[in-house]
């Protein structure tokens, strides 16, 4: 098994990196591959709304940013689960990140590529905001019928310099419980796809009430 996490944070080493490595530890014991991806310290360009991935459903975006966004969304069309990680800004997700997650999802919505994958969200947090961001990155992995592990809390941990997530017992148990429920979710869901194929996809149904 493959699980890739996203790391939303500029820095590459800081307290969303860890807290991702807190989670990731349990499954590397367990010997499922993980890659984290540096999201935060790239140049991606917003979602323009112009719907040409709806029409074509080639699983690409038609923004062309070095072929980053729609690398990245190969690579979560072949892991089996997914980490979404970003810190708190103004009580939301980092902007790169978001521009990445409004792209890549859409992508994957419309051609339902992680439909029956295996999905969690992690946030540092200095104080405030925590749980409107999580509540954030979760939006995106429901959206995309994304089975979600939790933990004995929220999935949120604190620290304001890089380093002091490992001073908040609570939040590496936390982290430490998401990664070991996560291991067991992927566990479920390969044998629930043995016995259990998903049922053919619905093709998204749109309502517009203002016509």
């Amino acid at each position: 098994m493959k699980v890739v996490a996203f790391n939303g944070s500029p820095k590459a080493n800081g307290n969303t990196a860890q807290a991702i490595k807190m989670v990731t530890d349990e499954l590397e014991k367990a010997g499922v591959e993980v890659e984290v991806i540096h999201v935060g310290n790239k140049a991606i360009h917003g979602c323009m709304g112009c719907g040409k991935c709806y029409r074509t459903r080639d699983e690409r975006c038609v923004i062309e940013d070095g072929d980053l966004v729609n690398g990245w969304i190969q690579k979560m069309k072949a892991a089996d689960g997914i980490i979404l990680g970003s810190p708190v800004y103004y009580a939301s997700m980092t902007g790169t990140m978001k521009c990445f997650l409004d792209r890549a999802f859409y992508v994957m919505g419309v051609t339902s590529t992680l439909r029956g994958k295996v999905g969690a969200s992690v946030v540092a947090v200095r104080r405030s905001g925590g749980m409107p961001t999580f509540d954030q990155l979760n939006n995106y992995l429901n959206y995309c019928e994304v089975t979600m592990p939790t933990s004995n809390y929220w999935n949120v941990i604190h620290g304001t310099k890089p380093g002091q997530v490992q001073e908040d017992a609570e939040g590496q148990q936390i982290m430490r419980l998401l990664g070991k429920n996560m291991l067991r979710t992927l566990k479920m869901v390969e044998y629930a796809n043995r016995e259990l194929p998903l049922e053919e996809t619905e093709r998204k149904v749109y309502t517009n009430f203002i016509r």
